[in-house]
């Protein structure tokens, strides 16, 4: 600990990301990263790049790309979105780092569920909100009659992680309808695995705020793109926040890469119809080994085993070079969070667990 670090940064817990070892190569399905490249168009598209542009900052408004964006969804919801409703920033992470500082004060109330994304506690900490966890059911479901008439606003993953279970679009616009003075932000990192976006909602509903990332569905977790996109005046504050703290978060590569990517709407939908394929056959053949499976909407599942104790088993597949998540927290500190790989990287995982299983049990 340095003498010159301020009294928040001493006591503050930060977030813990996934392991990304490099003492060896293993099965990395603790991440939750696409199993898959980019598109090719998107590899493409950097090659032929002019890369001594890169002694020249890039829009700060990243415009274009705003554009593309906008137009996507106007065509997939039928409905008009524009570039002056979509934020874009360095991953989905910054995003939401943003919308603490440009929409709480110092004192105010957030809610969330009591399992969720971690690092929301962590934000809340820093940003001095009060943080009120929701406690999911014993299903680990989102009762949604929890959430009405709050007094603060809201926060929802959909679909919820670590627990891979989405609501219905209904339910969350239900949500939106009993708090009109809230704003309810809606976290789709993984919603083009499962689950139907609220960005149909934003223009009927001034409060919903949708944040998606490119990490999961589109290939980028080394690229850092994230985009938020509701109302002309909730995005503005977004802006307002970004040009008073970094205007330019957006490099020129990441702003031609995700162009390209939000182009090849092809190669989206198949490698996330790969992915879900996959998803389903790896929860039939862990129930087959006495595994509980949570019915999931993302690109992870999450798994139980009442024979052999998760974080055991977390340690025993690392040692056979297969990485998974665990976490040491009240009521899931005996489930496991399995990011979907490819089908080869999944049969290998697969084979560890029947050796494992067969060995703990006799």
């Amino acid at each position: 600990m340095s003498k010159f670090w301020n009294d928040k940064i001493k006591e503050i817990e930060p977030y813990v990301p996934g392991e990304q070892p490099k003492d060896k190569k293993y099965i990395k399905l603790n991440t939750n990263e696409n199993p898959y490249p980019p598109s090719a168009k998107v590899i493409e598209k950097i090659k032929s790049m002019n890369l001594e542009d890169l002694k020249l900052y890039p829009d700060p408004d990243v415009t274009e790309l705003g554009k593309v964006i906008a137009e996507y969804f106007s065509n997939k919801i039928n409905n008009k979105i524009t570039y002056k409703q979509v934020f874009i920033g360095n991953g989905s992470d910054e995003i939401l780092a943003f919308i603490f500082m440009t929409f709480f004060n110092a004192g105010d109330k957030v809610y969330y569920p009591d399992i969720t994304y971690s690092f929301y506690p962590v934000y809340a900490d820093l940003f001095n909100v009060k943080e009120i966890k929701i406690p999911l059911n014993d299903n680990f479901e989102i009762e949604i009659e929890k959430y009405f008439g709050l007094d603060g606003h809201i926060i929802i993953t959909n679909p919820n992680a670590p627990t891979s279970i989405a609501l219905k679009l209904e339910e969350i616009e239900k949500i939106a309808e009993k708090n009109p003075s809230q704003l309810v932000v809606v976290d789709e990192a993984y919603v083009d695995f499962g689950a139907e976006s609220a960005v149909k909602l934003v223009n009927k509903y001034d409060n919903v705020l949708v944040v998606q990332t490119f990490s999961k569905s589109r290939s980028f977790a080394g690229m850092r793109l994230g985009y938020a996109i509701g109302s002309e005046n909730t995005i503005e504050g977004l802006n307002r926040l970004k040009f008073s703290f970094n205007s330019y978060t957006i490099d020129r590569i990441s702003i031609e890469a995700g162009i390209e990517s939000f182009k090849d709407d092809e190669y989206f939908e198949k490698t996330n119809a790969k992915i879900i394929q996959t998803r389903e056959k790896t929860s039939e053949e862990l129930k087959k080994l006495g595994f509980k499976v949570l019915n999931s909407s993302a690109n992870f599942i999450f798994i139980s085993h009442n024979k052999i104790f998760a974080g055991d088993l977390y340690k025993q597949l690392k040692e056979n070079g297969v990485l998974v998540r665990y976490f040491a927290k009240d009521r899931i500190d005996n489930y496991l969070r399995v990011t979907i790989g490819t089908d080869e990287e999944i049969g290998i995982f697969i084979e560890k667990l029947e050796d494992l299983l067969g060995n703990n049990v006799n």
